[in-house]
């Protein structure tokens, strides 16, 4: 399982966005795709997940079914292909009003054909999965921010998804529980062989678990290799973008 994009270009209006980007995301590897901001990091991965279509290029899912071409597919084998993908949003997008059963049990009851009883077996799994077994009950208002993101990542693999896609994951977390996220998203990837896509400004997190690594530069790919070859890079733009990290300062 992996995702293949070739030639993607959009604009809007004037403005290029995108330009002849190609790229391969790995299955079983975190990809990461960072840069600076306005880089098109997030048109992206929206154009991958068929929420922008792109002026040109392809989007291909190489699934255990075979290859699709994500803009040439009719819409119920999209659909069918969205069951495939988990999300994990920047604020963690939970609903308030829903307990931390109910938020992680909400895709299942809406897309699957499971019974109560499985619903509940899985729920249950995913939130062991995350190091937050029983907290069912809970409601978000009762969580801090590095469990409302384990919470997230639950709902995000409850349909055990072939490709995860992750947004700023340690977004508003402290170092440490930015850490712990970190390793989860590693593990759960590395465990269910799932290509996970990562957008994030966080250059140690980049550092901790990039295997493979996407640097956008004014709508272009300007650098790729994986989280050892970094401090090795002579990329001019990206060591300008490393430096202002402070990571491998000294």
């Amino acid at each position: 399982m992996s995702i293949r994009i070739e030639n993607i270009c959009k604009s809007f209006g004037d403005k290029e966005v995108l330009r002849g980007i190609d790229f391969h995301f790995r299955g079983g590897e975190v990809n990461m795709i960072i840069g600076g901001s306005g880089g098109g990091k997030t048109v992206l991965v929206k154009t991958i997940v068929g929420l922008l279509r792109p002026d040109k290029g392809r989007v291909l899912y190489e699934t255990k079914t075979g290859t699709q071409d994500y803009w040439k597919l009719h819409a119920a084998s999209r659909r069918a292909l969205h069951l495939r993908i988990g999300m994990l949003f920047q604020g963690s997008a939970l609903f308030d009003s829903m307990t931390v059963e109910e938020n992680v049990a909400f895709p299942l009851h809406t897309l699957a054909h499971k019974t109560k009883g499985e619903i509940k077996e899985r729920v249950n799994y995913c939130l062991e999965r995350v190091q937050m077994a029983g907290s069912n009950p809970l409601y978000p208002s009762e969580l801090s921010g590095g469990m409302k993101k384990r919470v997230g990542i639950a709902r995000a693999i409850v349909l055990e998804p072939e490709f995860l896609f992750c947004d700023e994951p340690n977004s508003g977390l402290d170092p440490q529980t930015a850490h712990v996220i970190d390793a989860l998203i590693q593990d759960i990837t590395q465990l269910h062989g799932m290509t996970t896509v990562v957008i994030t400004h966080d250059i140690k997190s980049v550092a901790h678990i990039g295997d493979h690594v996407l640097f956008l530069y004014q709508g272009k790919k300007a650098w790729e290799g994986s989280r050892h070859q970094l401090t090795e890079n002579t990329n001019v733009p990206l060591q300008a973008f490393l430096d202002t990290s402070g990571l491998f300062a000294g």
